[in-house]
């Protein structure tokens, strides 16, 4: 039986930057910043808490009642099936818990800047690698674990993935140099070379204009990405999703590029960063990267000026939803080239650059890529 959570204090950086409560009139969750935030903060969430005293009630409809900005501390996808696999062990499961349980579980542990108190103890802890050998022993663990096999463990996986989200396993572990790094395993169902078809498609992306993190390919074999909710200092970073900043759930799928093109442009108010999210998009159609949802991309925040985050999660996804891009454009699932310079067009990137920019992705994913889809025909 999980411990009742009646209030969560929100610290950023170790700060406390307001509190969390239960409506019990209501059901849903209730939030209000710290006077001393308030004095010398900043929006945790634009668009769903901005910088103003009173009280914010959430959603009944989203996140059972939660804050989009405080969940997206929770993992997704294989992060969450390992600590549901753990939260069985004590007789309860994920959907059972309160949004204040759920972060008190994360407690210091998360991803990005934000931590909550009181933490739960014994799961939230986590732990960085140090030494690459262990990477065999985790992708081994993750397949038996993924195969829902009796013997395996979940904790040891759970405690070294950072709370990151996606479907495939992943570690997180420390280099040498000390900078911190996101390291990737196979799922049951990828190809034995998915790591080096990831590193391919992510130096692609480089070549293409895009901005990733530092990349490097492990033992030949696990892609790994450097945290970019790190930074150089070691300082931890704010970080949101697209999806969050849009107070959605990513597995809904009811993200559109003209929303994410508009939540770049009112973000940041940056015309060049604006561009950079259309050849993103340019891209992830012309790579034929249909698991392109919303948890996908990502912003960062310093001293409350937003910005793109990197770009991550780059590769071959030519399923999608029943073939479709998970993010529409239009709502079309396979846009065409005129719907993708309209989108362009109506953003205010001239007609003549948004056509240089996919001819130059097509061109350097073509040489680079072999298989992909050319909208310039």
């Amino acid at each position: 039986m999980m411990t009742d959570v009646r209030k969560i204090e929100v610290l950023f950086r170790g700060t406390p930057a307001g509190v969390i409560q239960m409506d019990p009139s209501s059901g849903v969750c209730v939030f209000e910043y710290a006077k001393s935030w308030l004095s010398g903060g900043f929006s945790l969430s634009p668009t769903e808490l901005p910088l103003q005293s009173g009280l914010f009630y959430a959603s009944k409809d989203l996140f059972g009642g939660g804050f989009a900005v405080f969940e997206n501390s929770m993992p997704d996808g294989y992060g969450l099936y390992l600590l549901d696999r753990l939260l069985r062990r004590q007789d309860t499961s994920l959907k059972e818990l309160t949004p204040l349980q759920r972060l008190s579980i994360i407690g210091t542990a998360g991803m990005g800047a934000l931590s909550y108190l009181p933490m739960m103890p014994g799961i939230g802890r986590q732990n960085e690698l140090e030494d690459p050998a262990e990477l065999d022993v985790l992708q081994e663990e993750a397949l038996a674990v993924l195969s829902e096999k009796d013997a395996a463990d979940p904790s040891y996986l759970y405690y070294n993935s950072a709370n990151s989200g996606g479907a495939r396993p992943k570690a997180a572990m420390r280099s040498r140099d000390g900078s911190h790094w996101i390291v990737k395993f196979r799922h049951v169902y990828d190809p034995a070379d998915i790591g080096k078809e990831e590193f391919l498609y992510m130096q692609t992306a480089r070549e293409c204009g895009i901005d990733i993190p530092r990349i490097a390919l492990v033992e030949d074999r696990f892609f790994a990405a450097e945290r970019f909710d790190i930074g150089p200092g070691g300082e931890a970073m704010h970080v949101l999703t697209a999806a969050a900043l849009l107070k959605t759930d990513f597995r809904r799928q009811d993200v559109d590029y003209t929303n994410l093109l508009a939540l770049t442009g009112y973000l940041t108010q940056d015309a060049s960063q604006v561009e950079q999210m259309y050849r993103r998009m340019v891209f992830n159609l012309v790579a034929v990267n249909r698991d392109d949802h919303a948890n996908n991309f990502s912003f960062l925040c310093r001293d409350g000026v937003w910005s793109l985050a990197p770009a991550y999660d780059l590769t071959y996804s030519p399923k999608g939803t029943n073939g479709e891009h998970a993010t529409s454009l239009f709502y079309d699932g396979n846009p065409d080239l005129q719907l993708v310079l309209k989108a362009g067009t109506e953003i205010r990137i001239p007609k003549g650059r948004c056509l240089e920019i996919i001819r130059e992705v097509e061109d350097v994913c073509g040489r680079r890529l072999g298989r992909i889809l050319r909208l310039t025909g």
